[in-house]
């Protein structure tokens, strides 16, 4: 089991019920949320914790669900609507919808591919000028299959997934599914419970871990839940520096 080592902390908004991170370079990472009426997508600038432009998830009454930015397009997941929205990346003016089948969780890139989880133990690889799938990879451990995929990150060849109502993250092998190192960020989830409750506004059950996004110039990730008041700068074994990499910029695979 890896222990992240914290290397900074950020503020992070409580209200966000966080359900997709990606650092889009230049100290902004794009972030969605999700609850139904409460749900968007937000591009927040990394010290101060404060959006400079947010939209509200187009379908009111949906729950929204993971993000990415691909290219100059950002992809928005819904939870049981069946739909994802496309929006200018620099703008968050929206610029398509797709349709799908099953719930939407979280969602990443590998620079040609979106990929998808579903709360299952499935990873979905999808065309992003389609959204139609063209791969599926059972994610397993030790033979057993690892259910409750929910966030994710691609990252120098291997997915990271936050596991649902856990203190985990899988990292995971694209090519055969199977989680090649867990990542124990319980110690993160006590810090966030304890600020939690001294400022009188305690974490609830589920205000679990979610979101994880990698910083390339500083071989970082970060890693935060929902409803948190801190975003972590960490440290882990396996994740290296990678200035060639941009914000917007596919990861070297």
């Amino acid at each position: 089991m890896i222990v992240p080592v914290v290397t900074a902390r950020y503020p992070h908004d409580r209200a966000a019920f966080t359900e997709g991170l990606q650092y889009l370079g230049g100290g902004r990472y794009v972030e969605s949320t999700g609850e139904t009426g409460r749900s968007g997508v937000r591009r927040t600038d990394l010290k101060t914790g404060k959006p400079d432009l947010q939209v509200a998830t187009p379908i009111p009454t949906a729950f929204g669900e993971g993000v990415t930015v691909l290219g100059s397009t950002a992809y928005h997941l819904t939870w049981q609507e069946g739909v994802a929205f496309t929006f200018d990346a620099a703008t968050l003016k929206e610029t398509g919808r797709f349709r799908y089948s099953g719930e939407g969780w979280g969602l990443t890139h590998d620079g040609k591919h979106l990929i998808m989880s579903n709360g299952t133990s499935s990873l979905v690889w999808r065309d992003p000028k389609t959204f139609r799938a063209v791969r599926t990879v059972r994610v397993t451990d030790q033979g057993q299959p690892v259910k409750n995929l929910n966030e994710l990150e691609y990252v120098q060849g291997s997915v990271y997934a936050n596991v649902w109502l856990t203190d985990r993250i899988a990292r995971i092998d694209p090519q055969t599914g199977k989680v090649t190192a867990w990542i124990d960020v319980s110690a993160l989830t006590r810090e966030a419970s304890r600020d939690a409750a001294q400022a009188g506004r305690p974490l609830t059950f589920d205000d679990v871990p979610n979101g994880i996004a990698f910083v390339p110039e500083r071989g970082t990730l970060l890693l935060t839940g929902k409803r948190w008041g801190t975003l972590f700068e960490v440290k882990v074994p396996g994740v290296k520096v990678d200035p060639g990499v941009g914000g917007r910029a596919a990861p070297r695979r």
